[in-house]
């Protein structure tokens, strides 16, 4: 495992500031919008523009990296996301900011694509789950980071939003001096939606219900805490106690899924975050603490879900195939995620901000229930037994 880190610390660092800087960026424009008296429904809307961003660059990027390579398009895509952080902070309108929120979304796509297929290119079965499990901490780590640096300026100045450009230039350094360490550059091999869906259901369907989920949860966060009357400093507790816990079991969890199996714990996982995403209506009422608790939890059983589709999905996946499945598994979630923000802010707007988090339930009750559905179908194996089979009898 120690060698697996070695070859891919520079793509870590990377990744903490890249996610700093885009946790900044998402909760700033946020409460930013909330200030300059934006609807609930507008914030959902131009946040959703980081998803039409998202799809376009699920499909684009994995043909460009097999042309010129991961550590060009890295770069490249670090400094179209700098761009938009730029853009966002020098004209304040919802015309502006859906294109900036377009641009990000187009390159973290990108950047996401580029990250997992590196990757998977590291590792295999075996180690997979851990792996996977050190990258997403690493973008928790950058994500709280941002979080806290939402103290350092006020929002309605443009400080904050060249800190963000900062962060996101200086993110391509430590990839850019290790070349050689990059990945080679595959021989390409399409797959299809289908065929992600054949090899792997619960991790298509569970990408695409993240996406529902995810995308809602980290646009309208800092609207969901500024509805409800938290200050600057209450928020930024709010939302790095959102994203601390799921750094909390994300290691854990990725080292029994490779040594069990992936799919009963990405159900667990499932129905245990729409419970407390239930149970957080309630809290939205309560003290400061009840709500960060229970918001810890949340993000504690719900965040890890991801890491496990990804190595469920890539268990039954060729390295040629990788880089291609990478791109599909983002336009999933791209097309899940490109309506959360609208429809949970819609709910927002007609309902109250309790529907927040009620949005959320439904979405992680939905995954829940599709992941008994195929262990009814299929018993559950761990991957090393998985890796063994042939296709025909995998999820």
């Amino acid at each position: 495992m120690l060698s697996l880190l070695r070859s891919t610390w520079a793509l870590m660092l990377g990744i903490v500031l890249l996610m700093a800087g885009n946790g900044l960026l998402a909760s700033l424009m946020g409460l930013r919008g909330s200030l300059e008296g934006f609807s609930s429904t507008v914030m959902g809307g131009l946040m959703s523009g980081y998803f039409i961003g998202f799809l376009v660059s699920s499909r684009l990027t994995p043909m460009v990296v097999r042309s010129v390579g991961h550590i060009r398009v890295f770069a490249a895509l670090a400094g179209l996301v700098t761009a938009a952080a730029i853009l966002a902070s020098l004209f304040v309108l919802p015309t502006v900011w859906l294109v900036s929120r377009i641009m990000t979304g187009f390159a973290f796509a990108g950047l996401y694509v580029v990250a997992e297929s590196w990757i998977n290119d590291r590792t295999g079965n075996e180690t997979r789950g851990r792996l996977f499990s050190v990258y997403m901490l690493m973008q928790y780590t950058g994500l709280i980071a941002g979080q806290l640096m939402l103290n350092l300026a006020p929002a309605t100045g443009f400080e904050l939003f060249s800190l963000v450009a900062l962060l996101f230039s200086i993110a391509v350094i430590p990839v850019l001096l290790t070349a050689k360490h990059a990945p080679a550059i595959a021989a390409p091999q399409h797959v299809s939606l289908r065929e992600v869906y054949r090899i792997s259901p619960l991790g298509t369907v569970g990408v695409l219900g993240l996406g529902m989920a995810q995308s809602a949860f980290f646009s309208l966060g800092a609207v969901f805490a500024h509805r409800i009357g938290l200050t600057t400093e209450q928020m930024s507790i709010f939302l790095s106690a959102g994203i601390l816990g799921g750094a909390v079991l994300q290691w854990h969890v990725g080292h029994f899924s490779d040594k069990f199996g992936r799919r009963r714990l990405l159900t667990t996982a499932a129905l245990a975050s729409a419970a407390l995403a239930a149970a957080a209506i309630f809290a939205s009422s309560a003290p400061l603490a009840v709500l960060v608790a229970t918001v810890f939890l949340f993000s504690a059983t719900s965040m890890p879900i991801y890491s496990l589709c990804i190595a469920h999905t890539n268990d039954s996946l060729s390295s040629q195939q990788m880089v291609a499945a990478s791109g599909t598994l983002m336009l999933i979630y791209g097309t899940g995620a490109i309506g959360g923000p609208f429809v949970d802010g819609a709910l927002m707007s007609w309902l109250g901000p309790g529907a927040y988090f009620g949005y959320l339930a439904a979405a992680y009750l939905l995954i829940g229930f599709f992941g008994i559905y195929r262990m009814i179908r299929r018993p559950d194996r761990a991957p090393a037994l998985e890796a063994r089979l042939p296709e025909a009898a995998r999820d």
